[in-house]
């Protein structure tokens, strides 16, 4: 006992790849003998695309599903250019989200997930700007890496590679680098830094999954040639588990909730179609691994091991999954000594899980807080049980490869169903990394995450370093285990919630506001919320501003006693002279430590607890910005910052439940401005709209910004005709025209200006009305280069006494990005009519 305590203390503490941190798997049955199968498939596809949700998970679920292929998805991006339907998050906290959703969607339909250091910047028209904008040889790279760790026999994408501006730009991207990969990957010359972790390798056949949309219309698919296709019947029924492969690909599908994309399961046949483009085509046209061997032949002392996972496999025991155990020790020993390492690593791991499976072994290391900060002890307790007859020995709780066996008799039976527990203090190091998700830590460019370990790349989860490594002898051959460090509680609602472990700062703190607009030389009240890390913790806290700037007082001291709670400083900033736009940092210094992160909590019910540190700052405008006092009333869409905006704008505002819309409640405001996607997404306004437009027709202005074209809640959104597109203006300084120069909406109470679109993020303006009727007035127009121009940007229209303005303009990112000139703009388009 002695001796495994002390083995206890000698932890683990290594960065790997997260498995993130949910509830220990607990397979039935039926699902371990699935594992049996993958298990004796040896064969695998990489599936390449550029965005989270573009991925088949049809093809996806039937691959791994049915064929039992290792069945791996490849996203260039992590999604972070975006919109959000389920809450405030953009750009990278965004890409944090739909990473999950990926992660949760691979679970369902047993695939694995990988991504490229390329960052979403957001809609791109052609792969020639997509590819300008990310660094094309590193996303190459990547691509490359990620073939030569995976190696797939076959390689499927999403993509045409020949149709470049028919589709998102990252998405022909994506198919043209994959074909670029695949006559890359087995040349040595070939990014050569890679081959000291991977070796090179050479898919057997390259595919591209076509269908219908891709030929125009299912008229001229069913006319087209298909000689070159291979056809998979993917609507497979799986008995065992009740579901069609369609409703396992729904389910998956349906994870990408922050995209809008639940789906419904189908039933019945369905095909799936793959055009050959590289490699060798297959002769029989329905299969596609046709002449690739996908047993354990296909590997130098595989076939004993095959043999033995064959008599696995149709011997299966459903009612005693633990009578498999003797044999799979047998191939378990076999693997182990196999000279093909990529084959080895991964089968081993897949081995190990279906033994502790068949015997119900159940182990766990669950810490006694959810949040820690380095230098700091923390308590876990252990728990080891064997559920099953067979004989087995604890030998080893501890670091791994610290336990080897030394022939001592120091070990501990586990006896059928008899839990082991053990409740142990670890001592964090002092300079032990925070979580955080690693393609954040550094700066990067618009187009590229900075990831600078090779290894790292492409992993798709947050990095954890705390794991326990457990040492049985299952029936006298001894294994090793690993488990991370987890926290768990019971909810009196949810029951037993997991959460993943965080190292956090000793201190956070986070400014009240990502933006303060200053449009005249008075002062402003800053906010600083400081948040403990740790019990008992005083510091100070201080805004580092330019020189030109003032802020009073220079720091304040704090103290908190119980970690997680927090404290507010309140600070008093005054502006330069002159315009400018400057960064405000808040820096809270602990015992002569400085820190400078916010830390940041996304909790979402559909995917585990995210933390994300970021730095602690805002943006301060010094805008010589005029606004009126108008009282405005806010009609939430799909969720955006833009009220918090228009309050530093110093406006009035009221978020106003669709429910509330009343006649009578609207006679309190002077502007109703809905957000984006309201009529999209919230079907009241469907019959709320004749209040609505009533209210501009008796004088009022009502402000819409952009919906999409697909779903709308109602067809009279406007008080005249007007037709959604799905024009866009992309590029962020495309030149923007003046159609009505002398428009009140580009003259009071500011004058507007080209300046004004200068240094707007990401995009313009999207899903512009492409028709109109005459009552509206076009604004401005712009366009891409090599586009006709867009001038459905903003329109204007008289109503009644009133003014109905509909715009497509990216208010939603500009304001929180601090864009002067959207600020500027917007609060011409409120004043209309004064």
């Amino acid at each position: 006992m002695q001796k495994l305590y002390s083995l206890f203390i000698a932890f683990l503490l290594l960065t790997c790849q997260s498995l993130l941190a949910q509830k220990p798997a607990k397979p039935n049955a039926v699902e371990i003998y699935n594992q049996i199968q993958k298990l004796n498939f040896l064969g695998s596809v990489l599936y390449i695309a550029a965005h989270p949700d573009d991925e088949n998970t049809r093809l996806i679920s039937y691959l791994s599903n049915d064929k039992k292929a290792r069945t791996g998805y490849l996203s260039l991006t992590r999604g972070d250019g975006g919109q959000n339907l389920i809450g405030p998050e953009l750009r990278e906290l965004l890409g944090v989200i739909r990473t999950q959703e990926l992660i949760e969607a691979r679970k369902i339909d047993g695939g694995e997930q990988f991504f490229t250091r390329a960052n979403d910047f957001g809609f791109s028209k052609n792969p020639e700007e997509t590819l300008k904008i990310w660094d094309k040889d590193q996303v190459l790279s990547d691509v490359i890496w990620a073939i030569r760790k995976f190696q797939p026999d076959v390689i499927i994408n999403r993509f045409d590679h020949r149709s470049p501006g028919t589709t998102h730009g990252h998405h022909t991207a994506s198919a043209m680098l994959s074909i670029e990969a695949f006559d890359q990957v087995n040349n040595t010359k070939t990014y050569p830094n890679q081959l000291e972790f991977v070796s090179t390798w050479q898919p057997k056949r390259l595919f591209f999954n076509t269908s219908w949309w891709f030929y125009g219309s299912r008229e001229k698919f069913e006319a087209a040639d298909k000689t070159n296709l291979v056809n998979l019947k993917i609507g497979t029924y799986y008995q065992s588990v009740g579901k069609s492969n369609q409703e396992i690909a729904a389910l998956s599908r349906s994870s990408h909730q922050s995209q809008g994309f639940g789906s419904t399961g189908s039933r019945g046949e369905e095909e799936e179609y793959l055009e050959f483009l590289k490699g060798d085509m297959p002769k029989d046209k329905t299969n596609l691994f046709e002449g690739i061997d996908t047993t354990w032949n296909r590997i130098q002392g595989g076939k004993a091991i095959g043999d033995i996972l064959s008599n696995v496999e149709k011997n299966f025991d459903f009612k005693n999954p633990s009578a498999s155990i003797p044999e799979l020790l047998k191939a378990y020993a076999l693997i182990q000594n196999l000279e093909d390492k990529h084959w080895k690593t991964i089968k081993s791991e897949e081995i190990k899980k279906i033994i502790a499976a068949c015997a119900g072994l159940y182990l766990e290391a669950v810490a006694d807080t959810q949040e820690i900060t380095p230098g700091s002890p923390l308590k876990i307790k252990i728990e080891v049980i064997n559920r099953s007859d067979i004989p087995m020995n604890l030998k080893g709780i501890g670091a791994v490869p610290v336990y080897m066996s030394d022939g001592q008799n120091n070990t501990i039976a586990l006896k059928n169903n008899i839990p082991h527990t053990v409740t142990n203090t670890l001592q964090l190091p002092n300079d032990f990394d925070f979580t955080n998700a690693y393609w954040l830590n550094q700066n990067g460019s618009n187009g590229m995450y900075r990831v600078d370990n090779q290894e790292n790349i492409g992993i798709p989860d947050v990095l954890r370093r705390v794991k326990v490594g457990f040492w049985i002898e299952v029936n006298g051959v001894e294994i090793s285990f690993e488990r991370y460090v987890i926290y768990k509680y019971n909810d009196d609602v949810k029951g037993e919630v997991y959460q993943p472990l965080d190292i956090v700062p000793v201190a956070t703190s986070s400014i009240a506001e990502k933006v303060y607009i200053f449009n005249n030389n008075r002062s402003k009240t800053i906010t600083v919320k400081v948040k403990a890390g740790k019990d008992s913790l005083t510091g100070n806290v201080k805004l580092d501003l330019p020189q030109d700037w003032k802020v009073s007082p220079t720091e304040i001291p704090f103290a908190i006693d119980k970690k997680g709670q927090e404290v507010l400083a309140v600070f008093t900033v005054s502006p330069s002279e002159e315009a400018s736009e400057i960064d405000i940092k808040s820096i809270v210094t602990v015992n002569g430590q400085t820190f400078d992160k916010e830390k940041i909590d996304i909790n979402y019910s559909h995917i585990y607890k995210q933390m994300v540190l970021k730095s602690a700052e805002a943006k301060g405008i010094r805008l010589k910005i005029k606004t009126k006092n108008e009282k405005i009333a806010y009609i939430m869409g799909a969720g955006d910052e833009v009220p918090k905006s228009l309050a530093q704008m110093g406006y009035e505002v009221q978020i106003l439940k669709p429910e509330d819309i009343s006649t009578e409640k609207l006679q309190e405001f002077d502007v109703v401005m809905t957000g984006i996607r309201a009529y999209n997404v919230v079907n009241t306004l469907a019959y709320k709209q004749n209040i609505l437009l009533d209210f501009v027709k008796n004088g009022k202005t009502m402000i819409v910004q952009y919906n999409t074209l697909d779903d709308l809640v109602t067809k009279q959104m406007a008080p005249y005709s007007l037709k959604i597109s799905r024009d866009r203006v992309t590029e962020e300084d495309a030149e923007v025209r003046f159609l009505a120069p002398n428009h009140s909406v580009l003259n009071y109470p500011n004058k507007i200006t080209a300046e004004d679109f200068k240094g707007w993020k990401q995009e313009q303006g999207l899903y512009y009305p492409s028709e109109w009727d005459a009552n509206f007035t076009p604004i401005i127009s712009a366009n891409d280069k090599g586009e006709k121009p867009k001038n459905g940007a903003l329109l204007v229209a008289k109503y009644g006494k009133g003014n109905y303005i509909y715009t497509g303009l990216s208010f939603f990112r500009e304001l929180p990005e601090g864009v002067s000139g959207a600020f500027r703009l917007l609060a011409n388009m409120i004043a209309i009519g004064k």
